[in-house]
């Protein structure tokens, strides 16, 4: 796989850039967020996502990994393709749609072209796990909970092949019946225990 795109823009509209890398030009799908990002400078990376069809390979650009990482949920949703997900990335900040998940703002997602009501609750209810009130994308998030110590735990939980929620619920468990841990190898150790 293609993680990222280090090169010059050689061109770019609101959809798509050319991005040459190494004497080749790549064109590469973006949302609305990415060109806003990027639009203006020269040289840019874009963290990559080749998705493979029969017919077609096609590759999407993100200004950044947390963008990347939503447009990878979203396309895991039953009925919500890589157009879709693009669509809702240029219709919402990353930020934005983290919010409107987690507070499960049906209406604000309704909104987005190419969603209606029955994706809109498909969105929220597959996702809503997926998303968590914590990592890069909820700082910004104003009112919500941040714990390095649980986000580190639970991405090398997830990263060692354990599922999202059961690591999540494994590590909530850990902190309740110990408020206070040491470091994030315990607690990885102890929620592993729990799993």
């Amino acid at each position: 796989m293609i993680a990222f795109l280090d090169g010059q823009l050689i061109e770019i509209t609101p959809t798509q850039v050319v991005l040459g890398v190494g004497g080749v030009g790549y064109a590469v799908h973006i949302s609305l967020y990415t060109y806003e990002q990027i639009q203006g400078k020269p040289n840019c990376r874009l963290y990559t996502h080749l998705h493979i069809k029969e017919d077609a390979h096609t590759l999407y650009g993100f200004s950044g990994k947390e963008e990347r990482e939503l447009f990878q949920k979203l396309i895991a949703v039953s009925g919500i393709g890589p157009g879709t997900a693009r669509m809702v990335l240029s219709s919402m900040s990353p930020q934005e749609l983290t919010q409107a998940i987690l507070s499960e703002d049906e209406d604000r997602i309704k909104s987005i072209k190419g969603i209606g009501p029955k994706s809109a609750k498909r969105l929220i209810l597959e996702m809503k796990d997926k998303v968590s009130a914590s990592g890069p994308i909820a700082e910004s998030i104003p009112g919500l909970p941040r714990n390095t110590m649980q986000e580190e735990a639970l991405s090398a939980l997830v990263m060692l092949g354990f599922a999202r929620p059961a690591s999540e619920k494994a590590i909530s468990k850990v902190i309740k019946n110990q408020p206070v841990i040491s470091s994030v190898e315990a607690l990885i150790k102890l929620a592993l225990q729990n799993m």
